[in-house]
């Protein structure tokens, strides 16, 4: 989502390949020999791995369009920081929000109310997390609200009603075609999260 997005961002042109996961094309294999794992993105017949660095790619091969990360190296450093933060806490928690029950599920939940509070206050009032222009630490929050619906439903708490902000951002990046576009359906995901779940005995 986050390489969509960024794509689309920039008015890049490009061939969408599905992979299967459980069956790895030979494509996937090859462009990414070490991890095996998606996105990959096949640029001038060179791959590029993990989404942090391939946005960070785009941004800086087609640089002529729609910055992502700011031209100030301090900026860039907190951009690149938050991102990190929302990779490392907000999957890892997430992931436990619904793969859990009981209390470890109690505890996660604590856990991820915790994280989304730390990013409320660095958005704060502005518009997007860079200011007033939707940019890298956006790209990387924002396909983790998809989710959100199934988080809820399964862990039992409302996101709305502790942080405001985070829901009225969320909303207003949606606006953008670029992550309409790239953010599948809410209860798509909450779906897709039980089928995952009865396939895995949880």
């Amino acid at each position: 989502m986050r390489v969509r997005i960024a794509l689309a961002e920039k008015g890049v042109k490009y061939e969408y390949s599905e992979q299967d996961l459980k069956n790895k094309s030979e494509l996937l294999l090859k462009m990414n020999p070490v991890h095996k794992k998606i996105p990959g993105l096949v640029h001038n017949n060179k791959p590029v791995c993990e989404s942090l660095i391939i946005v960070e790619y785009i941004d800086e091969v087609w640089s002529d369009k729609a910055t992502l990360l700011p031209s100030d190296p301090y900026r860039r450093a907190q951009a690149r920081f938050w991102a990190d933060f929302v990779e490392k806490k907000i999957y890892d928690t997430g992931r436990r929000v619904w793969t859990t029950k009981g209390e470890d599920q109690e505890a996660a939940k604590k856990e991820f109310i915790e994280h989304l509070k730390v990013l409320e206050q660095e958005l704060g009032n502005k518009s997007y997390f860079g200011g007033d222009e939707f940019g890298f630490v956006d790209i990387f929050f924002i396909p983790f609200y998809s989710w959100f619906h199934a988080y809820e439903t399964l862990a039992n708490f409302k996101i709305e009603e502790s942080f405001p902000k985070i829901i009225e951002w969320a909303k207003r990046c949606m606006q953008r075609e670029s992550v309409a576009k790239a953010l599948p359906d809410q209860n798509k995901v909450y779906e897709f999260i039980l089928e995952l779940k009865k396939r895995l005995g949880i």
